[in-house]
Order: C-alpha cells, then sequence, then structure tokens
C-alpha cells in the first residue's frame, strides 16, 4: 500500500500536512515522539476521511531511528510515495548558552534524519518512477543568523541538500521541494526561547497558521518549484535580504536577534 508518511505530525505543520493530505485520500504513516498524540490524530484522521492512519513512534534525535522506521515501513508492507521531513528543533541565544549535546542533537534532528530518511525511500522511489519529497527548511535557510546560529546552518543544510536532489532525481519522475515558512503559529518560538518565556517581537508578529504554511506547500508542488516561499512578506523579505550586503545583513540579523532575544549589547 501506497502511504504518505510524515515526520513532526503530532503537531504544527506536520499535523496540518497529515489533516490536509488525509482530506486529498492519501493514506498516512505519522512519525512523532508523542504516542498519545499520535494515536488520537490517527484515530480522528482515519474516521473522518475513511484512510488508514497509522503512526511510529520516534525521536528523530536519537542514531538509528530511521532504521527502526525503514523497519516498521516495511514489516507492514507499505510503500513511501510522499516524504515529508518535517522534524526540526531550533534554539535561540549565545552560542555557549546551550550545551554541546543540545546542539548535537539538533543536528541530527534537522540533517542527519532528513538525509537518512531520504536515503532509505528514494530507491522504491526511483523503481516506480514516482514520489514526492518535501523537506521543510525555514526563512533561516537563507541567511546566516546570530543567535540562532547552528539552527540557520541546519536549514542551510537543507536547503542546498534538497535543491541538489531535486536535479538528482527529476529524470525519475520523483518531485522534490523545499518548503521555507517564516514565524508560524506552532510551538517552535516557545521551545526555541523565542517565545512566551522570552518574549520579544518575534511573539507580536503576524504569524501564519500552519494551514497557510501547508497550502503554500501544495500549490508550489502544483506549478513544480524547486523553492517555496510561504507568504508574501517573507518573499518580500527573502528579497530585500538578498540584497543586503553580507556585513550590513549580519550587523541588522544580529541586533534584531538581541531584541528579540533581551539581550544586552556589548
Amino acid at each position: 500500500m501506497k502511504i504518505s508518511l510524515i515526520t513532526g505530525a503530532s503537531g504544527g505543520i506536520g499535523r496540518a500536512f497529515a489533516e490536509r493530505l488525509a482530506a486529498e485520500k492519501h493514506n498516512l504513516v505519522l512519525i512523532a515522539r508523542s504516542e498519545q498524540k499520535l494515536k488520537t490524530l490517527c484515530q480522528q484522521l482515519s474516521s473522518q476521511y475513511n484512510i488508514l492512519a497509522d503512526y511510529i513512534v520516534a525521536d528523530l534525535s536519537k542514531p538509528g531511528s530511521d532504521q527502526i522506521i525503514a523497519d516498521e515501513v516495511d514489516k507492514r508492507n507499505f510503500e513511501v510515495n510522499w516524504l515529508i521531513n518535517n522534524a526540526g528543533g531550533g534554539s535561540g541565544g549565545d552560542l555557549l548558552e546551550y550545551s554541546l549535546e543540545d546542539y548535537q542533537n539538533m543536528m541530527l534532528l534537522n540533517m542527519n534524519a532528513m538525509v537518512a530518511l531520504t536515503y532509505r525511500f528514494l530507491p522504491q522511489m526511483r523503481t516506480s518512477k514516482s514520489g514526492t519529497i518535501i523537506n521543510v527548511g525555514s526563512m533561516a535557510s537563507f541567511s546566516p543568523i546570530p543567535y540562532m546560529n547552528v539552527y540557520a546552518a541546519t536549514k542551510g543544510f537543507v536547503k542546498y541538500f534538497t535543491q541538489a536532489l531535486w536535479e538528482e532525481n527529476r529524470l525519475y519522475g520523483i518531485r522534490t521541494m523545499l518548503l521555507c515558512p517564516g514565524a508560524t503559529e506552532t510551538g517552535f518560538f516557545v521551545a526555541a526561547k523565542i517565545g512566551e518565556d522570552r518574549k520579544g517581537s518575534f511573539s507580536t508578529k503576524k504569524l501564519e497558521t500552519p494551514e497557510q504554511v501547508v497550502a503554500s506547500a501544495i500549490n508550489g508542488l502544483r506549478q513544480n518549484k524547486i523553492i517555496t516561499i510561504s507568504g508574501l512578506h517573507n518573499k518580500i523579505a527573502r528579497f530585500a535580504t538578498a540584497l543586503l550586503p553580507a556585513r550590513l545583513g549580519l550587523k541588522l540579523f544580529g541586533n534584531m536577534m538581541r531584541k528579540n532575544l533581551k539581550l544586552n549589547s556589548h
């Protein structure tokens, strides 16, 4: 049975992808750490849309999680036709504010898991000459960002990896796309300490909903885009920042992040 596999599916953009694809009659396998959230969501989607909605509990920041997922997919006789690498995490603050382990886990989640799952399920897609891969990047994919340095670097990796993957696989009939949301109504800012517990202007900006981001992704796929930036204001911001000299851009981002994180200037 062909299925769409979505990581980070228990909330936010991943959950919105699950709901949108279920409405379009995709059978689903959802990946996240919270079994109860996954179980409840799968029951809701299968009942509402009369599709198969299954789940696998996995922590993608742990080495070997991709093998666990691949083994379960194989055991259940599923064929991954859509792969949405959505799971990710970030942090806001000075480099030394977090432990080295925190950064290593972030890199494992944002980069290693994406590459590993793509590697696991790409052969099947090539054999069937069809498939869709959506890797969720960020507006941070386009710029080095002081005080979100490791996060922005991992999302830059996602960008370059996805662009190269598009060219490698288009001759196999596989669609590959980078999705770049900006500030979105998810738990990201709280988890990254740029939210309620460390309130700055990020919290007061007009945020996109996860459903709007997913709608942008589906429209981008229909237009065969390599990169889809969600939201007009994000597209304008991307154009504007691309014109900035590198040193000026770093200073502007640095000042913005110090304000958002309520850091003292030195």
